[in-house]
């Protein structure tokens, strides 16, 4: 038996465990404000990246989707496709924007090197894989994800075993700018569901049957959701230092040690790349058709750098919610046509 759904599920752990999720940031911003509730949140976000992935490769495959273009004009018309298509190029730039600044904020904290050598070399790394279409984002996430996997969890175990789960005293907040726990949950779906849509869309070449389809999707939620768990346990024992901070986690780490705060660092870095990937491989399969493919790849990396340099949290915390909204209302869209 072919295993493609093995390929699907690293892609689709790669494309949403970026820099915001690894580093914890986005944890904060919307499962530990909540406290030991954002637990819950975060379990039920785990089954609704389950279902939804599973849904959305279905219908890929039942349907024989090419390409995003093709899913929007089918759902939505060519007008209301073409605002759509507007909303998802700049939620792709935006993303590859969020990658590449975190990438810079490891290279100057931890590193001590410059932030825009930091910036610089995701750039050229991402560009390179960008050459080699499907094939060279497939490769790359079924190597590092499997190391994302067990840096993360390893992290988990070993703060909470050492710490005995000592969170349960953290009061989190009731209500915040995104509603409560449930609401942040659907809000976190969405704000990955843009690129999710994105990325799905190419994917039928790996899609032989239903089956594949329904695998993929359902293991890539349900390894999402143990990954955010273990992140936000880690995060809520120390939730009260690390809660303000850009990469609570590497703080965190420091915990452990010196040099296991350089390797989490690492870990971090591949979970930005892979995102980085995601967001560009989107970007770049729209233009596909294009003569000047890699030009325009070329332009799309290099436009990506200015937005960079606002800063890490600042990104996470205005941009997310918003395209969580939007994520939300188009993944409903997609999934009941």
């Amino acid at each position: 038996m072919k295993k493609d759904w093995i390929k699907i599920t690293s892609i689709y752990v790669g494309t949403v465990i970026g820099a915001g999720f690894a580093s914890g940031r986005e944890i904060v911003e919307f499962f530990g404000v909540y406290g030991v509730k954002g637990i819950w949140g975060m379990f039920i976000t785990g089954i609704l990246f389950s279902l939804v992935g599973s849904l959305l490769l279905v219908k890929v495959y039942d349907n024989k989707i090419t390409g995003f273009d093709e899913l929007v004009s089918t759902i939505f018309g060519k007008k209301v496709g073409f605002v759509i298509d507007t909303i998802i190029t700049f939620s792709l730039y935006t993303g590859f924007s969020i990658m590449i600044s975190g990438s810079g904020a490891i290279f100057k904290e931890e590193l001590g090197l410059s932030y825009n050598i930091g910036i610089l070399i995701m750039v050229v790394l991402s560009f390179i894989v960008f050459l080699f279409s499907l094939e060279g984002l497939s490769f790359v996430n079924s190597i590092l994800v499997p190391l994302l996997i067990i840096g993360i969890i390893f992290t988990s175990f070993y703060l909470n075993i050492r710490e005995g789960y000592n969170f349960s005293n953290i009061e989190g907040a009731t209500l915040t700018r995104k509603g409560n726990f449930i609401t942040s949950s659907l809000l976190y779906l969405g704000s990955n569901c843009l690129i999710v849509l994105v990325v799905f869309s190419s994917l039928l070449p790996m899609i032989d049957n239903r089956r594949t389809a329904v695998l993929g999707g359902l293991t890539g939620g349900i390894i999402l959701g143990i990954l955010g768990i273990s992140i936000l346990t880690s995060m809520l024992i120390y939730y009260n230092e690390v809660s303000s901070l850009d990469i609570p986690m590497l703080k965190i780490c420091g915990y452990i040690g010196d040099s296991y705060r350089k390797f989490y660092a690492v870990i971090m870095w591949i979970a930005m790349f892979t995102t980085a990937l995601a967001n560009g491989f989107g970007f770049m399969n729209r233009i596909s058709k294009e003569k000047n493919k890699i030009l325009s790849t070329a332009i799309f990396c290099i436009l990506a750098i200015p937005l960079a340099k606002m800063g890490f949290s600042n990104l996470v915390g205005v941009l997310y919610p918003i395209f969580g909204f939007i994520g939300v209302m188009m993944m409903v869209f997609v999934l009941s046509k």
